[in-house]
């Protein structure tokens, strides 16, 4: 029960019921006096029920009208009589439900109710000297006034009545309208959903296309540097042989001449020899030879083998670590990686500086190159590690296009990844990140799941993945954008989504956010891999980076999210 009302004002009004033609009386002064005080006429019809109800049976009592303008305007009606609180009259709970407030004492009964925000010390005054002028008028005016108001309401309730019968008459026809609408959407989605199974039909046949065609690639390529290196290898001689001193002396003509046949030889010899080493990476045939590794070695046969190739003006520094690294790893695949890097930094830097330092954190090793040279055009980024792509525009170099994917192809086989940051004009740092010793080989503790979606637009990276997950998934399927896979996973019902974050027609995020709005696919655990720093995606279960993406991380993720 709320608290009884604070001390009375000077009262606006005050009278005493003494025979039943004063409940007439009492209704009537209660509309005068909430109508004095600016109240609406429902309320002014709320106040004067409420105390017809309690006044028909509180015969001797006094009313007394008072008013609160301090804090919170109110209006406060209290009914006085010896005892009335005891046994409270009948209407006692009809009035509760009219006024804001009722408070039941033992000699007292005290009605509230709320008054506008305006009413101040000068509209009391007003208002007393309005009610004290007024005088009551017969029972027989005052049940008029009750008649019209009750023909009021009725008339009002009738044109509710009318209304709410108009609305239920839009509203059912508006059902009808919905019901057909979602019939062709059913329609519609019936056909859609036929569409993209048979879309994704012909996916996986392509998928199983390509596969086939980058295994007829790799194939191709070793059988074609195998072929090639032979003759190659025998010009190579030949020439040598011709220029060795001991042979028939030659012109200076011959000679210059031998001299640029053996260079485009040995030239084209390294041609082949990438790619031989690439057709051996794509087939896996590459068996990582794990042992201790004296970084401090590898950097300093580096140095001493590339120095001759910075250019006039370009300052070559190699740093060792600054403190010891236990590092396990292959050593010759490890080198391969950073000559290719520090070969490219001083084949693009005409002046400034190539440098490579190394640093451990996190229980991971982190080795930059970084160079102040032409830098890769942003429009070039996302391509500079496919295959024989080679970046365009005026500074453009030979080569084959092979290094830098067949360098993030060693990384790889190494648990490691390589990533790149690049301003045009300004320079680019390339980061190999490897892990301080290999993953354990033994894949009887691997989590095992019924189902994974992968979700990339890059080809390549959904390979990655789905060689990371041979033995911890059943099925594995992919998606290269947000709307297959939303499709696909509706219709497979996955146990767990890897997903890149920036996708042609739709990114991650977005992806995410409609996954969380079908019931049936809320709960499917998603582990975001990006290449970008984002730190915590919302919705995701996990995140993890491209670049140092390792198949021991895939299980170890997939153990904690599907647990």
């Amino acid at each position: 029960m709320s608290e009884s009302p604070g001390p009375v004002r000077e009262p606006l009004l005050r009278m005493t019921l003494r025979e039943d033609q004063d409940v007439f009386v009492v209704r009537q002064r209660g509309r005068e006096v909430a109508a004095a005080l600016g109240m609406e006429h429902q309320d002014q019809v709320r106040v004067a029920t409420a105390l017809s109800e309690i006044g028909r049976h509180a015969i001797g009592a006094t009313v007394t009208f008072t008013a609160e303008v301090s804090g919170r305007p109110r209006l406060v009606i209290v009914v006085e009589a010896d005892g009335i609180g005891i046994s409270p009259p009948e209407g006692t709970a009809a009035a509760g439900r009219l006024m804001d407030e009722v408070h039941v004492e033992r000699d007292r009964i005290s009605l509230m109710r709320r008054l506008p925000a305006q009413v101040g010390q000068e509209r009391l005054a007003t208002a007393r000297e309005e009610l004290a002028a007024s005088r009551p008028t017969t029972a027989l005016d005052e049940l008029s006034v009750q008649n019209r108001q009750l023909v009021s309401a009725l008339e009002e309730v009738q044109a509710h009545r009318d209304e709410l019968l108009t609305l239920n008459a839009e509203l059912e026809e508006t059902n009808r309208g919905v019901m057909a609408l979602y019939t062709q959407l059913s329609e519609e989605l019936e056909q859609t959903n036929q569409g993209v199974v048979a879309l994704y039909a012909e996916l996986e046949e392509r998928s199983a296309q390509l596969r086939e065609a980058n295994e007829a690639k790799s194939r191709f390529l070793a059988n074609v540097s195998h072929e090639l290196r032979a003759p190659v290898t025998a010009i190579i001689g030949l020439t040598r042989l011709l220029l060795d001193p001991r042979s028939e002396p030659l012109t200076a003509d011959q000679t210059h001449q031998l001299d640029l046949v053996q260079g485009s030889a040995a030239d084209l010899l390294a041609r082949v020899n990438d790619l031989l080493d690439l057709a051996k990476a794509e087939s896996n045939r590459i068996e990582p030879n794990w042992a201790p590794v004296d970084l401090s070695a590898v950097f300093g046969q580096l140095r001493g083998t590339l120095r001759p190739l910075a250019k006039p003006g370009v300052r070559f520094e190699i740093a060792d670590p600054a403190e010891p690294v236990e590092l396990v790893t292959d050593e010759v695949l490890l080198t391969q990686i950073l000559r290719n890097l520090l070969t490219n930094a001083l084949k693009f830097t005409e002046a400034g500086s190539v440098a490579m330092g190394a640093l451990v954190l996190d229980g991971r090793l982190h080795i930059a190159v970084a160079d102040t040279g032409i830098g890769i055009p942003f429009a070039e980024q996302r391509r500079i590690f496919e295959e024989f792509h080679q970046v365009r525009g005026a500074h453009q170099a030979g080569g084959t296009g092979l290094g830098l994917p067949y360098a993030r192809r060693l990384a790889t086989l190494l648990g490691g990844g390589l990533s790149m940051v690049s301003e045009p004009g300004e320079g680019s740092t390339f980061t190999l990140d490897l892990p301080l010793r290999p993953a354990p080989e033994d894949d009887q503790d691997l989590p095992h799941v019924r189902a994974v979606l992968v979700v990339d637009d890059e080809a390549a990276a959904r390979q990655v993945l789905r060689e990371h997950l041979t033995g911890i998934a059943e099925h594995v399927h992919e998606a290269a954008d947000a709307r297959s896979a939303l499709a696909i996973a509706a219709r497979e019902r996955p146990s767990l989504i890897f997903l890149d974050l920036r996708m042609p027609g739709g990114d991650g995020g977005e992806l995410i956010a409609a996954l969380a709005g079908v019931p049936e696919l809320s709960g499917v655990p998603v582990v975001v891999v990006t290449g970008a720093d984002v730190g915590h995606v919302p919705g995701a279960a996990a995140v993890l980076a491209k670049p140092a993406l390792t198949r021991r991380m895939i299980a170890d993720v997939v153990a904690r999210v599907t647990a």
